[in-house]
Protein backbone atom coordinates (compact mmCIF):
# COMPACT_ATOMS: atom_id res chain seq x y z
CA UNK A 1 0.00 0.00 0.00
CA UNK A 2 0.95 3.39 -0.46
CA UNK A 3 0.23 6.94 0.51
CA UNK A 4 0.26 8.16 -2.92
CA UNK A 5 -3.25 6.48 -3.39
CA UNK A 6 -5.63 8.36 -2.87
CA UNK A 7 -9.59 7.28 -1.54
CA UNK A 8 -12.32 9.49 -1.18
CA UNK A 9 -14.92 8.40 1.15
CA UNK A 10 -18.34 9.76 0.53
CA UNK A 11 -20.63 9.38 3.80
CA UNK A 12 -18.79 9.16 7.28
CA UNK A 13 -21.76 7.23 8.80
CA UNK A 14 -21.97 4.06 10.60
CA UNK A 15 -20.02 2.50 8.22
CA UNK A 16 -18.68 5.45 6.31
CA UNK A 17 -16.36 6.75 9.33
CA UNK A 18 -14.76 3.47 10.34
CA UNK A 19 -13.98 2.19 6.56
CA UNK A 20 -12.45 5.90 6.20
CA UNK A 21 -10.17 5.30 9.46
CA UNK A 22 -9.40 1.80 8.71
CA UNK A 23 -8.17 3.16 4.79
CA UNK A 24 -6.16 6.31 6.83
CA UNK A 25 -4.27 3.87 8.13
CA UNK A 26 -1.93 3.30 4.58
CA UNK A 27 -3.24 5.04 2.45
CA UNK A 28 -4.35 8.96 1.96
CA UNK A 29 -8.54 9.54 2.36
CA UNK A 30 -10.22 12.33 1.48
CA UNK A 31 -13.78 12.44 3.62
CA UNK A 32 -17.32 14.28 3.12
CA UNK A 33 -20.66 13.97 4.94
CA UNK A 34 -23.32 16.39 4.70
CA UNK A 35 -23.36 16.62 8.92
CA UNK A 36 -21.00 18.03 10.32
CA UNK A 37 -20.41 16.24 13.82
CA UNK A 38 -19.66 13.24 11.54
CA UNK A 39 -16.49 15.29 9.47
CA UNK A 40 -15.67 16.62 13.28
CA UNK A 41 -15.37 12.84 13.97
CA UNK A 42 -13.34 12.05 10.46
CA UNK A 43 -10.62 14.93 11.32
CA UNK A 44 -10.21 13.67 14.80
CA UNK A 45 -9.30 10.04 12.82
CA UNK A 46 -6.76 12.06 10.86
CA UNK A 47 -8.83 11.69 7.76
CA UNK A 48 -8.62 15.21 5.70
CA UNK A 49 -12.52 16.68 5.56
CA UNK A 50 -14.21 18.96 2.88
CA UNK A 51 -16.63 20.94 2.38
CA UNK A 52 -18.34 19.64 -0.79
CA UNK A 53 -18.19 16.42 -2.25
CA UNK A 54 -16.92 17.34 -5.51
CA UNK A 55 -13.95 18.79 -3.77
CA UNK A 56 -13.45 15.53 -1.90
CA UNK A 57 -13.87 13.56 -4.81
CA UNK A 58 -10.77 15.86 -7.05
CA UNK A 59 -7.68 14.17 -7.48
CA UNK A 60 -9.22 10.34 -6.51
CA UNK A 61 -7.75 7.33 -7.56
CA UNK A 62 -11.36 5.71 -6.07
CA UNK A 63 -14.06 7.26 -4.94
CA UNK A 64 -15.86 4.78 -2.13
CA UNK A 65 -19.57 5.33 -1.72
CA UNK A 66 -22.59 4.07 0.65
CA UNK A 67 -25.64 5.17 -0.86
CA UNK A 68 -29.09 4.08 0.20
CA UNK A 69 -30.45 3.29 -3.50
CA UNK A 70 -30.10 3.27 -7.57
CA UNK A 71 -31.71 7.14 -7.10
CA UNK A 72 -28.92 8.61 -4.46
CA UNK A 73 -26.35 6.58 -6.40
CA UNK A 74 -27.32 8.53 -9.68
CA UNK A 75 -27.56 11.81 -7.65
CA UNK A 76 -24.34 11.32 -5.99
CA UNK A 77 -22.26 11.00 -9.25
CA UNK A 78 -24.23 12.69 -11.46
CA UNK A 79 -26.79 15.48 -9.72
CA UNK A 80 -26.45 19.02 -9.73
CA UNK A 81 -23.11 18.43 -7.60
CA UNK A 82 -22.58 15.07 -8.66
CA UNK A 83 -18.75 13.96 -8.64
CA UNK A 84 -18.76 11.91 -11.66
CA UNK A 85 -17.83 15.04 -13.64
CA UNK A 86 -14.58 16.33 -11.61
CA UNK A 87 -12.66 12.04 -11.33
CA UNK A 88 -9.84 12.05 -13.59
CA UNK A 89 -9.86 9.46 -16.69
CA UNK A 90 -9.09 5.88 -14.85
CA UNK A 91 -9.97 6.37 -11.76
CA UNK A 92 -12.62 4.11 -10.11
CA UNK A 93 -16.49 4.52 -8.85
CA UNK A 94 -16.41 1.86 -5.70
CA UNK A 95 -20.12 1.50 -4.87
CA UNK A 96 -20.57 -0.98 -1.08
CA UNK A 97 -23.87 -0.50 -0.97
CA UNK A 98 -26.96 -2.74 -1.87
CA UNK A 99 -29.20 -1.16 -4.31
CA UNK A 100 -30.00 -4.19 -6.68
CA UNK A 101 -28.80 -4.80 -10.37
CA UNK A 102 -31.81 -2.64 -11.84
CA UNK A 103 -29.40 0.62 -11.66
CA UNK A 104 -25.93 -0.69 -12.74
CA UNK A 105 -26.24 -0.62 -16.14
CA UNK A 106 -26.62 3.16 -16.56
CA UNK A 107 -24.15 4.02 -13.97
CA UNK A 108 -21.40 2.02 -15.98
CA UNK A 109 -22.63 3.60 -19.27
CA UNK A 110 -22.69 7.18 -17.98
CA UNK A 111 -18.92 7.05 -15.82
CA UNK A 112 -17.86 5.09 -19.09
CA UNK A 113 -18.27 9.15 -20.85
CA UNK A 114 -15.43 10.66 -18.00
CA UNK A 115 -13.02 7.40 -18.46
CA UNK A 116 -14.38 6.28 -15.23
CA UNK A 117 -15.12 2.17 -14.23
CA UNK A 118 -17.39 1.07 -11.82
CA UNK A 119 -16.29 -1.42 -8.93
CA UNK A 120 -19.34 -3.53 -7.97
CA UNK A 121 -18.49 -4.74 -4.46
CA UNK A 122 -21.60 -4.62 -2.02
CA UNK A 123 -20.26 -5.04 1.49
CA UNK A 124 -21.14 -6.69 5.35
CA UNK A 125 -20.02 -6.99 8.15
CA UNK A 126 -20.97 -3.90 10.45
CA UNK A 127 -19.10 -1.34 11.89
CA UNK A 128 -16.77 -3.05 14.04
CA UNK A 129 -15.40 -5.07 11.53
CA UNK A 130 -15.12 -2.16 8.97
CA UNK A 131 -12.68 -0.61 11.22
CA UNK A 132 -10.69 -3.77 11.48
CA UNK A 133 -10.26 -4.51 7.70
CA UNK A 134 -12.51 -7.84 8.68
CA UNK A 135 -15.60 -7.08 5.99
CA UNK A 136 -16.81 -9.71 3.34
CA UNK A 137 -17.22 -8.10 -0.15
CA UNK A 138 -18.09 -9.53 -3.18
CA UNK A 139 -16.49 -8.03 -6.30
CA UNK A 140 -18.26 -7.29 -9.80
CA UNK A 141 -15.50 -5.71 -12.39
CA UNK A 142 -13.06 -5.61 -14.94
CA UNK A 143 -10.09 -7.26 -14.37
CA UNK A 144 -8.26 -3.55 -14.74
CA UNK A 145 -10.73 -2.01 -12.46
CA UNK A 146 -10.38 -4.58 -9.80
CA UNK A 147 -6.59 -3.85 -9.78
CA UNK A 148 -7.06 -0.07 -9.81
CA UNK A 149 -9.67 -0.77 -6.54
CA UNK A 150 -7.32 -3.09 -4.85
CA UNK A 151 -5.12 -0.51 -2.35
CA UNK A 152 -8.55 -0.11 -1.07
CA UNK A 153 -10.70 -3.07 -1.30
CA UNK A 154 -7.92 -5.28 0.32
CA UNK A 155 -7.62 -3.18 3.59
CA UNK A 156 -11.52 -3.19 4.41
CA UNK A 157 -12.00 -6.89 3.52
CA UNK A 158 -10.87 -10.16 4.98
CA UNK A 159 -12.99 -12.11 2.62
CA UNK A 160 -12.25 -10.89 -1.21
CA UNK A 161 -14.60 -12.66 -3.54
CA UNK A 162 -14.33 -12.09 -7.20
CA UNK A 163 -18.12 -12.88 -8.25
CA UNK A 164 -18.04 -11.80 -12.21
CA UNK A 165 -16.16 -9.63 -14.32
CA UNK A 166 -18.80 -6.89 -14.79
CA UNK A 167 -20.52 -4.49 -12.63
CA UNK A 168 -24.07 -5.97 -11.28
CA UNK A 169 -22.45 -9.66 -10.57
CA UNK A 170 -21.08 -8.30 -7.23
CA UNK A 171 -24.91 -7.16 -6.43
CA UNK A 172 -26.89 -10.32 -7.73
CA UNK A 173 -24.78 -11.69 -5.48
CA UNK A 174 -25.13 -9.72 -2.30
CA UNK A 175 -28.92 -9.93 -3.00
CA UNK A 176 -28.82 -13.76 -2.37
CA UNK A 177 -27.08 -12.87 0.55
CA UNK A 178 -29.34 -10.56 1.94
CA UNK A 179 -32.25 -12.77 1.57
CA UNK A 180 -30.44 -15.44 3.58
CA UNK A 181 -29.90 -12.47 6.43
CA UNK A 182 -33.49 -10.85 6.72
CA UNK A 183 -34.89 -14.66 6.91
CA UNK A 184 -32.58 -15.38 9.60
CA UNK A 185 -33.08 -12.28 11.49
CA UNK A 186 -36.68 -12.85 11.29
CA UNK A 187 -36.59 -16.32 12.16
CA UNK A 188 -34.28 -15.59 15.58
CA UNK A 189 -36.61 -13.52 16.84
CA UNK A 190 -39.71 -15.78 15.89
CA UNK A 191 -37.45 -18.13 18.15
CA UNK A 192 -36.79 -16.09 21.01
CA UNK A 193 -40.36 -14.60 21.32
CA UNK A 194 -41.43 -18.44 21.25
CA UNK A 195 -39.00 -18.70 24.34
CA UNK A 196 -40.89 -16.29 26.38
CA UNK A 197 -43.96 -17.45 25.15
CA UNK A 198 -43.22 -20.64 26.92
CA UNK A 199 -42.03 -19.21 30.02
CA UNK A 200 -38.08 -19.93 28.64
CA UNK A 201 -35.19 -17.66 30.02
CA UNK A 202 -34.48 -15.41 26.54
CA UNK A 203 -30.89 -15.30 27.70
CA UNK A 204 -29.77 -19.16 28.63
CA UNK A 205 -32.08 -20.17 25.70
CA UNK A 206 -29.82 -18.10 22.99
CA UNK A 207 -26.74 -19.48 24.54
CA UNK A 208 -27.94 -22.87 24.06
CA UNK A 209 -29.03 -22.35 20.35
CA UNK A 210 -26.15 -21.21 19.42
CA UNK A 211 -24.05 -24.15 20.44
CA UNK A 212 -26.15 -26.70 18.66
CA UNK A 213 -27.47 -26.90 14.77
CA UNK A 214 -29.60 -24.16 14.71
CA UNK A 215 -26.48 -22.00 15.60
CA UNK A 216 -25.74 -19.16 12.69
CA UNK A 217 -23.59 -16.23 12.42
CA UNK A 218 -26.84 -14.08 12.72
CA UNK A 219 -28.46 -15.58 15.47
CA UNK A 220 -25.25 -14.88 17.84
CA UNK A 221 -25.36 -11.65 16.47
CA UNK A 222 -28.32 -10.26 16.41
CA UNK A 223 -29.55 -12.35 19.70
CA UNK A 224 -28.07 -10.27 22.17
CA UNK A 225 -29.73 -7.28 20.77
CA UNK A 226 -33.02 -8.89 20.35
CA UNK A 227 -32.82 -9.57 23.84
CA UNK A 228 -32.06 -6.06 24.53
CA UNK A 229 -35.19 -4.38 22.21
CA UNK A 230 -37.31 -4.13 25.01
CA UNK A 231 -35.15 -1.89 26.75
CA UNK A 232 -36.15 1.68 27.30
CA UNK A 233 -33.31 2.75 24.31
CA UNK A 234 -33.65 -0.59 22.33
CA UNK A 235 -30.52 -2.11 21.48
CA UNK A 236 -27.95 0.13 20.03
CA UNK A 237 -28.15 0.97 16.46
CA UNK A 238 -26.12 -0.86 14.17
CA UNK A 239 -28.43 -1.59 11.29
CA UNK A 240 -31.56 -0.03 10.91
CA UNK A 241 -34.68 -1.84 10.15
CA UNK A 242 -35.55 -0.30 7.13
CA UNK A 243 -32.39 -1.49 5.39
CA UNK A 244 -34.22 -4.56 5.42
CA UNK A 245 -37.14 -2.89 4.04
CA UNK A 246 -34.90 -1.87 1.68
CA UNK A 247 -32.81 -5.02 0.92
CA UNK A 248 -35.63 -7.55 1.14
CA UNK A 249 -37.78 -5.64 -1.24
CA UNK A 250 -34.72 -6.07 -3.80
CA UNK A 251 -34.90 -9.56 -3.03
CA UNK A 252 -38.27 -9.38 -3.99
CA UNK A 253 -38.01 -7.80 -7.29
CA UNK A 254 -34.82 -10.22 -8.27
CA UNK A 255 -37.26 -13.78 -7.47
CA UNK A 256 -40.04 -12.08 -9.54
CA UNK A 257 -38.09 -11.11 -12.40
CA UNK A 258 -36.31 -14.46 -12.12
CA UNK A 259 -39.93 -15.92 -12.06
CA UNK A 260 -38.72 -17.72 -9.00
CA UNK A 261 -41.30 -18.50 -6.18
CA UNK A 262 -39.60 -16.73 -2.56
CA UNK A 263 -42.58 -17.29 0.22
CA UNK A 264 -40.01 -16.88 3.44
CA UNK A 265 -38.31 -14.85 1.84
CA UNK A 266 -41.65 -12.41 1.15
CA UNK A 267 -42.96 -13.22 4.68
CA UNK A 268 -40.09 -11.63 6.22
CA UNK A 269 -40.43 -8.84 4.09
CA UNK A 270 -43.82 -8.56 5.37
CA UNK A 271 -42.41 -8.66 9.41
CA UNK A 272 -39.74 -5.36 8.60
CA UNK A 273 -42.13 -3.76 5.97
CA UNK A 274 -44.98 -4.00 9.91
CA UNK A 275 -42.30 -2.76 11.57
CA UNK A 276 -41.26 0.23 9.64
CA UNK A 277 -45.31 1.01 9.88
CA UNK A 278 -45.38 0.74 13.59
CA UNK A 279 -42.33 3.48 14.08
CA UNK A 280 -39.66 1.39 14.54
CA UNK A 281 -37.55 2.30 11.01
CA UNK A 282 -34.62 3.81 12.65
CA UNK A 283 -34.30 1.21 15.60
CA UNK A 284 -31.86 -1.37 15.24
CA UNK A 285 -33.10 -4.36 13.11
CA UNK A 286 -33.32 -6.07 15.87
CA UNK A 287 -36.59 -4.98 16.91
CA UNK A 288 -38.48 -7.21 14.67
CA UNK A 289 -38.60 -9.00 17.64
CA UNK A 290 -41.77 -6.43 18.62
CA UNK A 291 -43.45 -6.98 15.90
CA UNK A 292 -43.92 -10.63 16.20
CA UNK A 293 -44.24 -10.18 20.45
CA UNK A 294 -44.79 -6.26 21.18
CA UNK A 295 -43.89 -6.65 24.55
CA UNK A 296 -42.06 -9.10 26.59
CA UNK A 297 -44.28 -11.71 28.86
CA UNK A 298 -43.13 -11.22 32.39
CA UNK A 299 -43.06 -15.04 33.66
Amino acid sequence: MTSNYTVTVLGLGAMGLPMATRLASQVTVHGFDIAEPRLKLAEEAGIATFGTAREAAKGADAVLLAVRNGEQLNDVLFGENGVASVLEPGAVVILGSTVGTEAIPATVEKLAAYGVELVDAPLSGGPKRAGEGDLLIVVGASPEAREKAAPALELLASTLTVVGDKPGDGQALKTVNQLLCGVHIAAAAEALALADALGLDQAKTLAALEAGAAGSFMLSNRGPRILEAYNEEGAEVLSRLDIFVKDMGIVGKATRAAGLAAPVAAAAEQLYLLGQAQGLAAADDSAVIKVVAPAKRTN
